[in-house]
């Protein structure tokens, strides 16, 4: 049976990560490929009740470790639970959002020590990590632009402008800390446009995963 791969989608508010992952999905399926799709937090019934208590809009002040801890929580059984047997059973793990989100909201946004991050990423992953990471970048002004015409915003998606400019500068420096790992998609163009690259990644990665 040949490897699973764990494909990570990555991106700040209004991206479009879930239409996204959507075609690129159809796009391995159409390749033969047997694909999951899961989300972080959430992907398993405990991780997805942990999603909503982090998420939900509140009038206490959240501690920061509070927060991080929750984060990994859910990552610890959303490891376990699903992404590690999909990959074991040979089928592509498609994740939206991972630790990388981690070091981008909880290190760059709220500014929690990045070490803090490293320690506890070893902690629950040991060396599990991604195979690629897509990254879906644009300025903020437009992600947020798109974020509010969806609807009511949840108490990360409330923030303000420079949570998100933080946010993004660690997605970008990570990106340049790991190229190898990481695929940048300039998620500004159009969705037509975003697509078309998005259909050129897929084939390398595939080509890649096919030569390892």
């Amino acid at each position: 049976m040949n490897k699973g791969l764990f494909l990570t989608v990555e991106g700040a508010e209004g991206v479009g990560k879930s239409t996204n992952i959507a075609f690129i999905r159809s796009t391995l399926e159409s390749k033969g490929i047997e694909v999951v799709v899961t989300r972080e937090p959430g992907g398993t019934d405990m991780a997805e009740e942990i999603r909503a208590v982090l998420l939900k809009n509140r009038t206490e002040p959240v501690a920061e470790n509070a927060e991080l801890l929750l984060m990994f929580a859910a990552r610890a059984q959303h490891i376990e639970s699903l992404i590690k047997p999909a990959l074991a059973a040979g089928k592509w793990v498609i994740s939206d959002r991972f630790t990388d989100a981690t070091y981008a909201y909880q290190g760059g946004g709220r500014g929690v020590d990045l070490d803090k991050i490293s320690v506890l990423e070893q902690f629950v992953q040991n060396d599990f990590r991604p195979d690629k990471t897509i990254l879906l970048d644009a300025p903020v002004e437009i992600g947020m632009a798109r974020a509010h015409k969806r609807g009511e915003l949840d108490r990360f998606e409330n923030e303000k402008t420079a949570f998100f400019e933080r946010v993004r500068r660690v997605y970008l420096d990570r990106m340049s800390k790991e190229p190898n790992r990481f695929e940048l998609i300039d998620a500004s163009k159009t969705l037509q446009e975003v697509q078309a690259q998005l259909k050129e990644v897929i084939e390398k990665i595939q080509s890649d995963s096919v030569c390892i």
